[in-house]
């Protein structure tokens, strides 16, 4: 197997090989024996939307690894109107603790808009995996032949008890269920696999960066580089917490000058984030720069000149930004949420937070100690390096669809496509 697979006008795949440097050969050697194993497979995975948030971020470099290791895995992105999204996101919100007025109005334009989905997708696969709620009714349209998965990103600690109850009557009817953690188990008749998410390092988000290219980008958003750079990059979500992020950084500013940039997108499948995006440029000044744009390479770079990375999140399903951040050597403080507390070690690879006042003391005190920021950027990156490479995340699906080999014939023979 050829460390990268070549495409047409130079493109090429990124193989597995290509991370034999950090994992090791025999860790290379052995997915590649999986992957061959199902080799021929046809897979499908289903969203909500191609960019913004990290599950779209795992499905771009996930779905490429696969095929790159002979495994054709397509990627479908359900449609849908406006209220459709607003409902979703209710959805999302409501699983994550928050509260749902679930009308019978609102769960037929959920279902509607699902069905007219089902009926342009035409699934024939060795293997489905459904991605959070949007898509969740589709199983109810076809008559399978082949395992379904329901693939969960969100916090599912305290979800609201009636939404579930609705949203179980699907989930039973699969034939897996994976979720990031343990702790959001439920009671549930299939399966359930806990997978963590992970990162691509050699994706546009994560590949190394000359410092010309750093200043570069940074320049081109007007981001001054007199002052330290306090950063976080996330969607604009109330569960992120970018207030209590502002609200940190100015208490912090009064020991300590620096500068706040706070930096997301508006994802197509989630209707509030303009709203809030708003909200929070209203406390735009020279010391706080808030910025919505889909630019990977500028995330990189803004994630590698900070001097601080916060991900203030009340709930996280798993928390992709810190996983990159940490990636890049940057100290991290994150609240004691959902995947965050499994990613850092309070004070060994960055800090865990709950509050305002204590985002600000780990604030000042990063600031104010440059080897402690090495210290902890060192350790968190080899977090990364060991536990949240896309490698680890591609052996662990391989385990779950080479499960149910024997009970699902594989067409490896049938039309390409996805």
């Amino acid at each position: 197997m050829d460390t990268l697979l070549a495409g047409p006008a130079g493109f090429a795949l990124t193989s597995v090989d290509a991370y034999e440097p950090l994992i090791g050969s025999e860790a290379v050697a052995r997915i590649r024996r999986k992957a061959d194993r199902l080799r021929g497979m046809h897979v499908v995975n289903v969203n909500s939307t191609y960019y913004g948030g990290g599950v779209a971020t795992i499905l771009s470099s996930l779905t490429l690894l696969m095929n790159a290791a002979g495994i054709r895995t397509g990627w479908r992105v359900i449609q849908g109107r406006p209220d459709f999204f607003s409902i979703t996101k209710k959805m999302h919100n409501a699983l994550q603790g928050g509260e749902i007025n679930l009308s019978r109005i609102k769960r037929e334009i959920y279902e509607s808009v699902v069905f007219e989905n089902a009926v342009r997708m035409h699934l024939a696969h060795d293997a489905v995996i459904i991605h959070d709620p949007q898509p969740l009714p589709l199983i109810r349209h076809f008559r399978r032949q082949a395992p379904w998965i329901w693939r969960c990103h969100v916090d599912l600690s305290h979800p609201n008890a009636e939404l579930w109850a609705y949203l179980a009557g699907f989930v039973e009817q699969y034939d897996a269920v994976v979720f990031s953690l343990p702790e959001y188990a439920q009671k549930l008749t299939p399966p359930q696999r806990f997978i963590m998410p992970a990162i691509d390092p050699f994706a546009t988000t994560n590949r190394d960066l000359p410092e010309s290219e750093i200043a570069a980008r940074l320049k081109h958003y007007d981001i001054p580089t007199d002052l330290p750079l306090v950063v976080q990059v996330s969607r604009f979500d109330k569960w992120k917490d970018p207030q209590g992020v502002i609200d940190a950084f100015r208490l912090a500013r009064r020991e300590v000058d620096a500068r706040l940039v706070l930096v997301g997108n508006v994802a197509t499948d989630d209707p509030e984030g303009q709203a809030i995006f708003e909200s929070l440029c209203r406390q735009h000044d020279d010391r706080i720069r808030i910025l919505s744009v889909q630019d990977s390479a500028f995330v990189n770079a803004l994630q590698r000149r900070a001097a601080v990375v916060l991900q203030k999140s009340t709930r996280e399903g798993f928390g992709l930004t810190v996983t990159e951040a940490m990636w890049k050597g940057t100290p991290v403080i994150g609240g004691r949420a959902g995947g965050i507390r499994h990613q850092i070690e309070d004070g060994v690879n960055g800090f865990l937070v709950e509050t305002v006042p204590q985002a600000a003391a780990r604030i000042v005190q990063l600031l104010a100690d440059a080897p402690l920021r090495a210290r902890l950027g060192a350790g968190a990156r080899e977090t990364v390096r060991e536990r949240f490479l896309m490698t680890r995340l591609m052996e662990e699906w391989l385990d779950l669809l080479g499960g149910f080999e024997t009970r699902f014939q594989l067409r490896a023979n049938a039309p390409a496509g996805g």
